[in-house]
């Protein structure tokens, strides 16, 4: 499942959250469409997967644990949905490549939602990085979000640093989801079995802000045999364009461009000439931006980083 943290069957620190939405719910009082809003690596995915999990288990025999804020990985809801095929649960996410969710997996989606549910029982619509929607797609959802079947549940993801349709949330109930940096660190250390301050360099650690960031970044200096307790940011990103890692490895592709702003704010606070610094900034950023945009080339602006920052 891109982009979803299912196999996460644990729940950390995000308690107050689960029991709101779980009191709602059991009291029928939840509406048909929730929001979950909040930064990247913060639980949202891992929340909306406990909870769907909390209803699609609630008759089966190895039903969601409660008490624990746990999945029993022996819950047939937990593996049908691990392999793509619960009858019930419908993923709506970015496919490879592509920069928004397109118009036809909304209507397949739609589709979807005209069949009978298995069972009788709710069927429940998750739509990742729901922030991606485009006008076309929207258009196409909001018909179908405006007078759901009981049964049906839409729950949206939502990164909370790009901007969401306001016509999408007016009709959404909205949980802001959110962790002080302590609980970031807390919830970090539980998930990866040890102290991010024994992996990680403290400037990493300084800027992380979620706990999906920091174990994100912890596995793919794993896997890439990278120790980043010797890293620094400088060091880190030389690494990253001198190997092309922009090119073949999703983490640093997606990443990349906060790890420059992150060196940018740092050298922000060294520099006397503010004001020339901040115009070179805002330059250098539009251009990333404008990149991005038209999907141009990348490579020479890294590497125009390199010797105009980098090298500094």
């Amino acid at each position: 499942m891109k982009n979803l943290s299912i196999n996460q069957t644990k729940l950390y620190g995000l308690d107050v959250f689960f029991n709101e939405i779980v009191n709602l719910f059991n009291k029928k009082k939840l509406p048909n469409q929730i929001i979950f809003s909040g930064q990247e690596g913060v639980g949202k995915s891992t929340l909306a997967l406990h909870f769907i999990n909390y209803i699609l288990s609630s008759k089966e025999e190895n039903k969601y644990l409660i008490n624990s804020k746990e999945i029993n990985v022996k819950n047939r809801s937990y593996n049908l949905i691990k392999n793509g095929s619960h009858p019930n649960f419908y993923l709506v996410d970015l496919l490879d490549d592509k920069k928004n969710i397109e118009i036809s997996q909304i209507r397949s989606m739609i589709n979807y939602t005209n069949k009978s549910s298995f069972s009788d029982n709710k069927k429940i619509i998750l739509i990742n990085n729901a922030e991606n929607l485009n006008i076309n797609s929207l258009n196409s959802l909001l018909k179908v979000t405006e007078e759901p079947n009981e049964n049906l549940f839409f729950i949206f993801i939502h990164n909370n640093s790009k901007k969401i349709a306001k016509t999408l949330t007016s009709r959404c109930l909205v949980f802001k989801i959110y962790l002080s940096f302590d609980q970031s660190i807390i919830i970090a250390n539980k998930i990866i079995q040890d102290n991010l301050f024994n992996l990680l360099n403290t400037e990493f650690i300084n800027h992380y802000t979620t706990p999906g960031q920091y174990v994100n970044l912890i596995n793919f200096a794993k896997n890439n045999h990278i120790d980043l307790k010797e890293y620094n940011l400088k060091d880190f990103l030389f690494f990253l364009i001198d190997n092309s890692y922009y090119k073949k490895n999703n983490f640093v592709k997606f990443n990349i461009y906060f790890f420059i702003e992150l060196y940018f704010l740092k050298l922000f606070n060294s520099k006397k000439n503010k004001n020339n610094f901040i115009s070179f900034y805002s330059n250098f950023m539009k251009k990333i931006n404008y990149v991005n945009k038209f999907n141009l080339d990348y490579e020479s602006l890294f590497m125009e980083f390199k010797s105009k920052v980098l090298n500094e």
